[in-house]
C-alpha cells in the first residue's frame, strides 16, 4: 500500500503565528500553554489571545507570567490571559495544577523546556531535561485527559501539540539507559532524548485518545533565540554554530517559531489526525535512524514515530510518575 501524502498546509517557513490566525475566530477555546512567560510560548500564548482565545499561562514565576498576560492584555486589546503555576520538575506542582483545573480544555500546548550544561537531577533521581520536557508534560497531559475529552465533545475535537526539536535527531529513547546513569553525560544527548520522547508521546496520545476526539502532534519550531539557550556551555555553543554553519537550520523570529505550533493547534488540516512531527507548517518527512541531520534538516528520523517505542515510553513513563 502506498505512503499516505504527507499532510501541507498554506504556511511556510516565513509565516508567523498571526498569519495562521488571521480571520480564525478562537472565541470559547480554551487553552493551556506551557512555559508561557517568554519566548515561543509567550507568543503562541499572545497570537491564541489575540483571536479570541480563554488561555491559561502555565509558569513556574508566578510575577513573571503575570508581567507578560499584562503585556498580551494591552497588545491585543482583549483580556489578560490566566496564569497559573506549574514547575514541570516537580511532580506535585504538576499535580496540583491539574486538581486545580476546572470544567473543559480543548487546546493543550506543551511548550515549555530546559536546557542543561551539565549533569542536574530531580528528587526523584530523574535526569532534569527528561523530567522537565517530557515527563512533567506527561503526567500534565495525562492529568488533563479528562477536560480534554470534555472538550473535545463540546467543539467536535480537542488537541495536544508537543513542541519538539530538530535536536531529537540526535538520539532515540535509550530504554537501558533511559535517565543516563550508565553513561557519561553529554547535555546534548539528554536534550535530544527528550524530544524525541515529545513526538512519541504526540504519537501515543492519538493511538489512546483519538477515538475520543483528542488528537496530537509535535511541532519544531525551528531555530528561534529565546531563553532556552541561556544556560549553554561553551561547547554546546559551538556546536550550535557549527549546525548554523552546516545549513541546519536559518535563524527565525519568534513570530515565524511559533507558526507551526500554531499550525498544529488550529489548522483544520489536522482536526482529525495526529501522531505527526510538522516542520515548517507542513509534515515532516521521515529518514532513516543513521540518516545525517545536515543532509536532512527538515525530516524527522524513524525512532521519534515509530508506535512500538511510543507504547513503551509510555508505560515506562507512567510507572515513573506513578512512583513504581
Amino acid at each position: 500500500m502506498p505512503a499516505a501524502p504527507l499532510i501541507t498546509t498554506a504556511f511556510t517557513a516565513a509565516s508567523t503565528a498571526d498569519d495562521v490566525l488571521e480571520e480564525v475566530d478562537l472565541t470559547g477555546l480554551r487553552a493551556v500553554v506551557t512555559g508561557a512567560s517568554s519566548g515561543l510560548g509567550a507568543e503562541t500564548a499572545r497570537a491564541l489571545t489575540a483571536a479570541g482565545a480563554d488561555v491559561t499561562l502555565a509558569v513556574r514565576d508566578l510575577a513573571a507570567g503575570s508581567a507578560r498576560a499584562a503585556r498580551i492584555a494591552a497588545s491585543t486589546g482583549r483580556a489578560a490571559p490566566r496564569v497559573a503555576r506549574l514547575d514541570l520538575a516537580d511532580q506535585s506542582s504538576v499535580r496540583g495544577f491539574v486538581e486545580a483545573w476546572a470544567g473543559p480544555l480543548h487546546l493543550l500546548v506543551n511548550n515549555a523546556g530546559v536546557v542543561t550544561a551539565g549533569l542536574e537531577r530531580t528528587r526523584e533521581g530523574w535526569e532534569l531535561q527528561l523530567a522537565t520536557n517530557h515527563l512533567g508534560h506527561f503526567a500534565l497531559t495525562v492529568g488533563l485527559r479528562d477536560a480534554l475529552a470534555r472538550g473535545a465533545a463540546e467543539r467536535d475535537g480537542a488537541r495536544v501539540v508537543a513542541v519538539s526539536s530538530t535536536a531529537h535527531m540526535r538520539a532515540g529513547i535509550d530504554f537501558d539507559d533511559l535517565q543516563l546513569e550508565r553513561r557519561a553525560y553529554d547535555p546534548q544527548i539528554a536534550y535530544a532524548q527528550s524530544k524525541t520522547a515529545n513526538a512519541l508521546l504526540a504519537v501515543e496520545a492519538t493511538r489512546r485518545w483519538a477515538s475520543e476526539g483528542i488528537v496530537a502532534n509535535a511541532a519544531n519550531p525551528g531555530g528561534v533565540a529565546t531563553r532556552l539557550q541561556r544556560s549553554f556551555s561553551p561547547g554546546q555553543r559551538a556546536s550550535l554554530d557549527a549546525a548554523e554553519a552546516a545549513g541546519v537550520f536559518s535563524w527565525k523570529t519568534v513570530g515565524q517559531g511559533a507558526a507551526t505550533i500554531v499550525v498544529a493547534a488550529v489548522a483544520p488540516e489536522l482536526a482529525r489526525t495526529g501522531g505527526h512531527y510538522l516542520d515548517d507548517g507542513r509534515e515532516a518527512y521521515v529518514v532513516a535512524d543513521d540518516a545525517d541531520l545536515a543532509d536532512h534538516p527538515h525530516g524527522v528520523k524513524a525512532w521519534a514515530l515509530d508506535p512500538v517505542a511510543a507504547e513503551r515510553l509510555w508505560t515506562v513513563s507512567a510507572d515513573l510518575v506513578a512512583g513504581r
